[in-house]
């Protein structure tokens, strides 16, 4: 049940909210602050947007440390590769539903009449029951509740990353920056029945990326893969000089 900014969310539903997300507040004010939208700030005179700031910054630094410490010989750029999905919006907005916290949200009249809500609203309130978890508890309660719903998307893209799975690495990473998921398309095939060469190529955004030869289909569309993230971080560079390592 979604509440409207007219009365605060009341302390039977606070109750509930802590024992899904396993953490008992000892103000519990401030998990009301965290679930209370922008929305409603001309109506309760405050809403969770700095925690959201704070909760950003904590989420950064647990999945920071945990990457660094489990990823010894990963390489800077690796790293953040990782932790740019892990911490991407459409991950976040997954985990906040998995927490059910929109049950909990307390909205303003235009979304609380909507039945959609949108991903970053999503992304945003789970931040903010991080940085509400950090100054209630500390550091340490703030990562058992980062890990505790973020441990097996890092172990899915850890996997993907020490398999070198480009296939999923750029879907990934596809879906996160455009919203898509890429398309292979067999170019031409060559050879023998019991000898073929197969050449791929990767579409985005109806674009034509990357190619690759292989002597199976999805051994080209792995090597097509890994050319359109080589190429898609040529173009990071030179937009912003980022990287994008792969």
């Amino acid at each position: 049940m979604i509440s409207h900014a007219s009365s605060h969310i009341n302390l039977e539903k606070l109750s509930e909210c802590q024992l899904i997300i396993g953490y008992t507040f000892h103000n519990v004010e401030i998990l009301e602050k965290a679930l209370t939208h922008t929305s409603c700030r001309l109506e309760n005179n405050f809403s969770n947007e700095r925690l959201e700031f704070l909760g950003d910054a904590v989420l950064g630094m647990v999945i920071s440390d945990f990457l660094y410490k489990a990823l010894p010989e990963s390489t800077e750029g690796e790293l953040t590769k990782i932790k740019s999905v892990v911490v991407s919006q459409s991950t976040l907005a997954r985990v906040s539903a998995e927490a059910h916290l929109k049950d909990f949200l307390s909205v303003g009249r235009g979304l609380h009449e909507s039945s959609f809500f949108p991903k970053s609203l999503l992304a945003n309130v789970f931040e903010a029951i991080i940085a509400a978890i950090y100054l209630d508890g500390g550091i340490d309660a703030a990562t058992h509740f980062t890990m505790r719903y973020l441990q097996k998307e890092i172990d899915t893209v850890c996997k993907n990353q020490h398999e070198k799975n480009y296939k999923s690495i750029l879907q990934q990473y596809s879906q996160k920056e455009f919203g898509i998921t890429p398309n292979y398309k067999v170019l031409q095939q060559v050879g023998p029945d019991h000898g073929k060469l197969f050449e791929v190529g990767v579409l985005l955004k109806a674009n034509e990326y990357g190619k690759g030869w292989g002597k199976s289909k999805k051994e080209a569309e792995q090597v097509a893969a890994k050319e359109t993230l080589e190429m898609l971080s040529q173009d990071l560079t030179e937009k912003d000089n980022t990287t994008l390592s792969i």
